[in-house]
């Protein structure tokens, strides 16, 4: 809690003698605050296909993740801009960083952006495959933490961040934007270990928007196995996103997806989106498993909203695994959520979220040790780390949400 009063202050400092020494130039301070109670009708630890107990806890960050930055632009002439981004992650409910270590978790670079040539920046960023398709995807509407497609398996949720990164997104032309990154690994004599790279694009036409995008993420460590420190896609060298989905996967030498998403305004209140995402896990020498695992996704939201204060949303998602690694009855997933949000007023707001999720067939076990085990429900991203001990599992939870 210290270091992020430390940090406040600081920040606050920066802003004021940016503002007094260039006025050409911005900096704002913002944030968001999001705690809640939420409650999961059985959870235990990951890997477990036993021992799951129901639990009611305090949830934060459900809706939109707690986070405190710090954003600028100077004006270089020209139309050129120098901007820069850092974003801390952190627990508004105990007041501990959102990851250990890690003083801008969540976003931190700098870089130069212009109307015609569009922008180039650099740092810990998010995938220009994440970017492209988020408008798309659950996480708006229904939120990651309990909608995610399972164990945000597709990776559109905020978990996934890339170090070493050098993004470029073109400016809008009619409505097209295109953008790739390349992440460096840094890996002595390898440039491709640890790396990753993705590229997309987004057209918006009125009502109508359309995105498609591919990732490839690299293991840093050589012929697969656990996963590299070196690894540009991390948490201070720990692999992001494992679930009890993935988690017989997690040695894999590289991770591959491609995903394409797209949304409809049908009038001021109502309008859905659907997208389709297949995701690839591929040994290496040193993998625990010997066959690319496949995961195929596809879901649809359905959004209303009445009136200026109230939105009502619904999703869907359908998760199937491929037969492989000896499995001949593949992990499915089938998952329902719904949400309510109520807005107090333009930065603060009460929201409910239910969910439901179902999971039939098989998988490989923790660490792919070549155990078969029953595919267990683990809903959205917010049980990750304590997903069901069995097939099914209903989640819920309330909250309040204040932006700044």
């Amino acid at each position: 809690m210290r270091k992020i009063v430390w940090m406040a202050a600081g920040v606050s400092m920066l802003v004021n003698v940016a503002n007094v020494a260039h006025a050409q130039s911005s900096v704002t301070l913002y944030g968001i605050v999001d705690n809640g109670i939420g409650y999961q009708s059985s959870a235990t630890t990951l890997g477990s296909t036993a021992g799951g107990h129901s639990i009611v806890k305090m949830t934060t960050g459900v809706f939109a993740a707690d986070r405190l930055g710090v954003k600028g632009a100077e004006d270089l002439g020209g139309g050129t801009q120098a901007i820069f981004t850092l974003e801390q992650g952190f627990n508004a409910a105990n007041g501990t960083e959102s990851v250990s270590g890690l003083g801008f978790s969540r976003l931190a670079y700098v870089g130069l952006t212009n109307p015609v040539y569009g922008t180039l920046s650099a740092g810990r960023v998010y995938s220009a495959y994440y970017t492209l398709l988020q408008p798309y995807s659950p996480e708006p509407r229904l939120t990651g933490y309990y909608a995610a497609h399972p164990g945000d398996i597709d990776g559109t949720d905020t978990d996934y961040h890339e170090n070493n990164t050098v993004v470029y997104t073109s400016p809008n032309y009619r409505g097209l934007t295109i953008s790739g990154e390349y992440s460096f690994g840094g890996v002595a004599g390898s440039l491709n270990a640890g790396s990753a790279w993705s590229a997309g694009a987004q057209y918006i036409n009125g009502p109508f928007g359309i995105a498609a995008a591919f990732w490839r993420i690299n293991n840093s460590t050589p012929g697969g196995g656990a996963w590299g420190a070196s690894s540009a896609t991390g948490n201070n060298g720990a692999q992001i996103g494992v679930s009890a989905i993935n988690v017989g996967y997690q040695t894999a030498q590289a991770q591959q997806r491609f995903a394409v998403a797209g949304g409809y305004a049908i009038n001021s209140a109502w309008d859905f989106s659907l997208m389709y995402s297949n995701v690839q896990y591929i040994p290496g020498t040193h993998s625990a498993f010997t066959d690319t695992a496949i995961f195929n996704t596809a879901g649809a939201v359905l959004h209303f909203k009445p009136s200026p204060a109230v939105d009502l949303s619904a999703g869907y998602a359908y998760t199937r695994a491929t037969d492989a690694n000896r499995i001949s009855s593949a992990a499915q997933y089938h998952q329902f959520t719904l949400s309510e949000v109520y807005s107090l007023s333009k930065a603060t707001s009460l929201y409910a979220i239910e969910g439901f999720q179902r999971a039939s067939g098989q998988t490989l076990g923790i660490n792919g040790s070549g155990d078969i085990v029953n595919a267990v429900a683990s809903n959205g991203d917010g049980a990750n780390a304590q997903p069901s001990s069995s097939r099914s599992q209903v989640v819920g939870g309330i909250g309040l949400m204040h932006k700044f």
